[in-house]
């Protein structure tokens, strides 16, 4: 439903996804893992964390 991907500075990434359901969570997940290992794990100094939960508030 919705992407974002915001420079915290400092060389912090943060992307967040809202997805219709948690299949479509996990699908993304899943593809978006394959695609840094395939292409960017050397650029980065650190494993990407992922978290989940339910929105809560919007505006």
């Amino acid at each position: 439903m919705a992407y974002y991907w915001v420079d915290a500075g400092d060389g912090v990434m943060v992307s967040t996804g809202v997805f219709e359901d948690q299949a479509g969570a996990e699908e993304s997940t899943r593809r978006a893992a394959d695609f840094v290992r395939a292409n960017l794990a050397s650029l980065l100094p650190n494993a990407p964390q992922v978290a989940a939960g339910q929105v809560v508030a919007a505006g």
